[in-house]
């Protein structure tokens, strides 16, 4: 008995055969009614007269036409091939020399001599390019295919001169109205390419860069021959500054497309200098490739003149990482090194989305010194063997003065994300950052701009918009928990002054540094202090109470009074901060003030004028001062207040007895307490 599974292959077997049968019967009889009845097979089997002179005919025909071939001068068709090409370009194409074309061959080839390809009408005093001699041959086969192969291309002293104007019109574009999607080109597989004392000159006038390099391609002479290969070696300038580029590559011998073909590249100029050594995965597809890259230079900024990236201003910098190429998509990834005297690592990602760049990092350093990302807000750094020291650029000025080159912004968008795990030790123990940002179309979000402290915490956002040469930004931080004795200076080891701070800073205006923002800037700056605590000596002196202040003072008193409240809000407008309230309260003096801060100037004008809350002798009614630069304040007492005193007590002492004259310095303490809950919470 036969189980189901052998039935089935069985009947399987069966019906395959008699398919198959079928199908032989239908090809013999359509043989058979060919043989005997299709008018073309009888006349090729047995041919009449008509068919005979036909067939002749025709072998005439092609012999005729493959003899005009080979005898034809293809000098004649020149000026044909040229209009033709002249009006496909757009430019004028002229083959000046002999044109010498060999058909018959597995192999066609063409040598062409004096061929030129004139600049377009904006750059039309030199020709794009000059070919002394050019020799080619394709493969016939791959023609066949559809397929363009060139298995051999010599030129001979071949030059290009490529110029890039101030609209970014480039002379070699040869369809200048088709949008760059930044992909690369594909050429044509060439599988042994020669080049004969090329040069090749570049004039890029939007980042004033000029080159003038020679070109070279040959085949190894020996196994030992190190000046094999593909050589571009240049030198020019970039902004005044020496520029050199050398490109190297292995022979074009034998090349396929699915064989990396290795390369090495070095540009150094602009201060930054970039080395690649990787390989064009399917050679002749320059829009892939992958290399490992290592970059150095004096300021990240520097990199726009040569690659056109906007990157903030930092101390000098040296990165390393593997970089490749899929078309419009640059990858710059894990990469890692050190900016100033702050370690950097982290991936780069450059795209073209809609016609325009687009750059994405993601960034986080392990260890940051905070003077390099001061550097990044336009601060001057300088590197020194203790790490980076920055400065704002003006001496005596606290507020970077480095303008913002709006230019560059609206060439791209793009993100960027940075976390540093920790910081250096710095003067206002900063112990993390974190910073976010979205460039699109010329306006910068920052967001978020965080700073964690030993103790409490900085956040805000900003918004720089970029559309117009001078910039108009917005800012808004908040401060929360700040301890104060990070800000006033201990004496003798112990602090001064103890509490926590919140504030709040909300500007805007135009400017094209930090220092102009704040020079023309609008909006509000508060600071309060809810409670805390204050040595009494500097409280008592807080109302210049004399006698109480200097004998605990002197005495090395470390007791402590009270703060209250201390609240600071001023008004800003055109750059001048105008105080609304100023006010410093204590269990034994109220202080309040008045003045201004400008903002441009960097300057103090401020008065503080204490009332004590108790009866005080040797109490000089005068208010304290803080005047002065931002960077150095002076802390005095107004000398006119005290000289009217010290009149009035002239006169008392004169009029009346010198015991009466007492009374000029003595303070019954009658200040009351201040509003601290409303004050603060009209602080804005």
């Amino acid at each position: 008995m036969i189980d189901k599974p052998e039935a089935k292959s069985a009947r399987w077997r069966r019906q395959a055969g008699a398919a198959l049968r079928r199908l032989r019967d239908r090809i013999e009889a359509f043989r058979s009614y060919v043989a005997a009845r299709d008018p073309v097979w009888l006349a090729v089997r047995r041919p009449g007269r008509p068919e005979i002179i036909a067939a002749a005919i025709t072998v005439v025909l092609v012999g005729g036409f493959l003899l005009f071939l080979a005898l034809f001068d293809w000098n004649w068709v020149r000026g044909p091939i040229g209009r033709a090409a002249s009006a496909s370009t757009g430019r004028e194409v002229a083959l000046k020399g002999d044109l010498d074309v060999r058909l018959f061959s597995w192999t066609p080839s063409a040598t062409v001599r004096n061929l030129s390809i004139s600049g377009p009408d904006w750059a039309s005093q030199r020709n794009t390019a000059d070919i002394e001699r050019l020799d080619v041959a394709v493969r016939l086969r791959r023609l066949f295919l559809g397929q363009v192969e060139v298995s051999s291309l010599t030129m001979t002293r071949p030059q290009a001169h490529l110029i890039v104007d101030e609209q970014g019109r480039r002379s070699w574009d040869l369809k200048p109205n088709r949008p760059d999607d930044g992909r690369g080109a594909r050429l044509p597989v060439i599988q042994r390419l020669v080049i004969h004392e090329g040069r090749l000159t570049l004039d890029e006038q939007r980042r004033g860069m000029t080159l003038d390099a020679v070109v070279s391609a040959r085949e190894a002479r020996s196994p030992d021959d190190d000046e094999s290969g593909f050589v571009l070696d240049g030198k020019g300038t970039m902004n005044g500054e020496p520029l050199t580029l050398r490109v190297t590559g292995g022979p074009f011998i034998n090349i396929r497309r699915d064989r990396p073909y290795a390369f090495t590249a070095d540009l150094a100029g602009a201060g930054s200098r970039l080395r690649a050594a990787g390989a064009i995965t399917r050679p002749f597809d320059l829009g892939r490739f992958n290399a490992r890259l290592d970059l150095q230079g004096r300021d990240l900024a520097d990199l726009y003149l040569l690659t056109g990236i906007t990157t903030p201003n930092t101390p000098p910098y040296r990165l390393s990482g593997g970089l490749t190429r899929d078309g419009a998509r640059f990858r710059f990834a894990d990469f890692s090194g050190r900016v100033g005297s702050s370690d950097l690592s982290g991936t780069v990602e450059v795209n073209k989305v809609g016609g325009r760049r687009r750059v994405d990092a993601e960034l986080a350093s392990r260890t940051l010194d905070i003077d390099d990302l001061a550097a990044v807000l336009g601060a001057r750094p300088r590197v020194t063997a203790g790490g980076t020291v920055a400065t704002s650029g003006a001496p005596g000025k606290l507020l970077p003065d480095a303008p913002l080159r709006t230019e560059r912004l609206r060439t791209m968008d793009g993100s960027v994300s940075y976390r540093a795990a920790s910081v250096k030790a710095n003067a206002f123990d900063v112990r993390q950052v974190r910073l976010g940002a979205d460039l699109k179309e010329g306006i910068l979000k920052l967001d978020p701009v965080s700073f964690a402290f030993n103790r409490g915490e900085l956040h805000g956002t900003a918004r720089i918009d970029a559309t117009k040469d001078m910039p108009y930004s917005a800012i808004d931080f908040r401060l929360s928990g700040y301890p104060l004795e990070s800000i006033i200076p201990a004496r003798n080891g112990a602090p001064t002054v103890t509490g926590r701070a919140l504030g709040r800073a909300k500007l805007e205006g135009p400017g094209a540094s930090i220092h102009d923002l704040a020079a023309r800037s609008k909006g509000s700056i508060s600071l309060v202090v809810p409670q805390g605590r204050m040595r009494s000596a500097f409280a008592e002196l807080l109302g210049i109470n004399v006698g109480a202040g200097l004998r605990k003072l002197l005495s090395g008193d470390q007791s402590e009074s009270p703060i209250r409240c201390a609240v600071a809000d001023f008004k800003v407008a055109d750059g001048v901060a105008t105080a609304r309230t100023l006010v410093i309260d204590t269990d034994v003096v109220l202080a309040q003030g008045s003045g201004t801060i400008d903002l441009g100037a960097e300057t103090l004008n401020l008065k503080l004028d204490g009332e004590t809350k108790k009866p005080r002798l040797l109490r000089v009614w005068a208010p304290i001062t803080i005047t002065g630069p931002l960077a150095s304040p002076a802390l005095g007492v107004d000398a006119a207040a005290v000289a009217t005193q010290g009149g009035v007590v002239g006169a008392l002492t004169a009029l009346v007895s010198p015991i009466a004259a007492l009374l000029g310095f003595v303070d019954p303490g009658l200040a009351d307490d201040a509003d601290c809950g409303n004050l603060i919470a009209n602080a804005r």
